[in-house]
């Protein structure tokens, strides 16, 4: 799946106000979800012959009020019942999209049954779009998804605005859905392919419509910024034969320099204007790189001085392995290694550990180390690119 068709793009952006509207006036998620998924499926079949109707969320809502009615007639006729009153058709709502996505990610729910949902219902993925995405099997997909949708039921979930205290409660599990949604595009974690443009693209656009819900939220907006400042690279982080470009060696040039400087004055502002969090200073992170107009320009003290403090507010694996990486880019390789064996602990077990410790033998001279270092690190890793990088490196060491 690559770039949206105008069609596409109308389903897609319509398709979390139809579900909003038709679960409020319902009140039972899993069959309207249903309901409105086949109301996509009809418009997929019929607009591009009949031509899409001049307000095609209502064209959407009828026909998925109408399906869920049916399904309301069947209920009913096995209880013995004829038939249903006449129902007026649900109007959307301002707040049914946030409703939604908090829904999709209901604590009771895995994670990855979050994500799968939340691509489905808030995004308006197939369930074959989503399982191409993640790599997983159609059947996968469909299953994590019946039983999210049972578990919201049994949880006793209502479609209804959160309170404000219910909010802050729910919206660090929100914003970390869709960060991982984000990431699992940016760098696939397995497969031949480093990204996945259709996940990377999907987590921007519904952080943007959290963003505009929540407009004084520094968190979400530093997520957006931090979005935006990564994806920015996306053009030049692998080569046409899709081997993997390291940041240092990218050509710059293609970088997007319009998504840049939307996240820049998204972070700049957030960090203005609201309490400091950890996506806002990963975004400034990301910021200070993406502002330098060649890797010997990069700031690394200021970088170096963002992740100790992120390493206070937010600590763990890949933020104590990045601080490392910072400090050898101030102080030199000696003095990362020694970083890196003291927090060996910490780190032990990922693949970037071994990676990192190989870039760092092999600026301080170490290359028979170095090398050995480098095949670790490409057993390790799932994801094809980065194998085939790595192993690229530990050959120009022999």
């Amino acid at each position: 799946m690559g770039v949206l068709t105008p069609l596409e793009d109308v389903l897609r952006t319509a398709a979390p106000q139809v579900l909003g509207a038709v679960v409020r006036r319902y009140g039972d998620f899993d069959l309207s979800e249903d309901a409105v998924q086949e109301a996509l499926v009809a418009a997929a079949r019929q607009w591009p012959a009949e031509g899409v109707p001049d307000d095609p969320r209502a064209w959407l809502i009828r026909v998925a009020s109408r399906r869920r009615i049916e399904m309301l007639r069947n209920e009913e006729a096995r209880r013995r019942r004829e038939a249903l009153p006449p129902d007026p058709v649900p109007e959307v709502r301002g707040d049914d999209e946030l409703t939604l996505l908090l829904l999709c990610c209901h604590p009771a729910l895995t994670p990855v049954s979050q994500v799968a949902l939340t691509l489905r219902a808030v995004g308006g993925l197939s369930t074959a779009e989503i399982a191409r995405a993640l790599l997983v099997p159609e059947s996968t997909v469909g299953q994590r998804i019946s039983r999210a949708k049972k578990r919201i039921r049994d949880a006793g979930a209502r479609f209804v605005p959160p309170a404000d205290d219910e909010l802050a409660e729910r919206l660090p599990g929100v914003r970390q859905v869709l960060y991982l949604i984000f990431n699992e595009g940016y760098t696939a974690s397995s497969g031949s392919s480093l990204h996945r443009v259709e996940l990377s693209a999907e987590a921007i656009r519904l952080t943007r419509q959290l963003h505009r819900r929540l407009p004084h939220d520094g968190e979400v907006a530093g997520l957006l910024a931090l979005m935006l400042l990564t994806d920015a690279r996306r053009p030049a982080r692998t080569r046409p034969d899709g081997a993997l470009v390291p940041l240092a060696d990218q050509d710059r040039t293609l970088w997007n320099r319009a998504a840049i400087e939307e996240g820049v004055a998204i972070v700049t502002a957030a960090l203005r204007d609201a309490e400091l969090g950890p996506f806002q200073l990963q975004a400034a992170i990301a910021a200070v790189h993406d502002e330098a107009a060649v890797a010997g320009q990069t700031d690394w003290p200021q970088i170096l001085a963002l992740y100790r403090v992120l390493d206070v507010l937010a600590p763990g694996p890949m933020v104590t392995l990045n601080r490392i990486v910072a400090l050898a880019e101030v102080d030199g390789p000696l003095v990362g290694l020694r970083a890196l064996d003291e927090a060996d602990a910490v780190l032990a077990g990922h693949h970037r550990v071994a990676a990192v410790r190989a870039h760092l033998l092999e600026r301080a001279g170490a290359a028979e180390e170095a090398r050995r270092q480098y095949l670790l690190a490409a057993r390790l890793t799932l994801s094809l690119p980065e194998r085939r990088y790595l192993e690229s490196r530990a050959s120009r060491l022999r």
